[in-house]
């Protein structure tokens, strides 16, 4: 059985694999090492009902996971969200990133969040599908911001108006 719902404390330690997955093997994320738990105990207190963190569960196990985070610190902007989404390599291509967007981007409705950006590292052609299929379109597109795997990384910015 699968199932989407708000993270709990005990599926931390599988999305800090997720993450440190993409970390090691992607430039989905421009960390460069693997992070710890103490490291990323911070961001993960940071979820609420408005900015929430969603997991995908099959038959036990965080296959994936969403979040809406805060765009900028600035009050103006605190209708403005981000959205990220981590998927296990083994579960790619199994529709699990369609349905924690939907599921996320509902979320990020009912906060009241007017609009939501994606940065998606170029050449991430997935993701970029992903995305406009839910109404993202390219707001614009900053060059080599990012240097990981011993290459410079362009970053494209989406945005979907809720």
């Amino acid at each position: 059985m699968a199932l989407i719902r708000h993270a709990r404390t005990e599926d931390y330690p599988a999305i800090l694999a997720i993450y440190n997955e993409a970390v090691l093997t992607s430039s989905a994320t421009f960390d460069i090492q693997p992070l710890s738990m103490e490291e990323r105990t911070s961001w993960f207190q940071k979820f609420s009902s408005t900015h929430p963190l969603l997991v995908f569960v099959i038959e036990g196990e965080v296959a994936g996971y969403a979040c809406i985070s805060p765009y900028n610190s600035k009050p103006a902007y605190s209708r403005t969200a981000e959205v990220s989404i981590y998927i296990w390599k083994k579960y790619h291509g199994k529709g699990i990133g369609k349905k924690l967007m939907k599921a996320v981007l509902k979320e990020a409705k009912s906060a009241d969040i007017h609009t939501v950006i994606a940065g998606i590292t170029a050449g991430n052609d997935a993701s970029i599908r992903l995305h406009e299929g839910f109404g993202f379109r390219l707001a614009g597109t900053v060059k080599e911001v990012g240097y990981k795997f011993a290459d410079w990384h362009d970053v494209h910015y989406y945005q979907v108006f809720l």
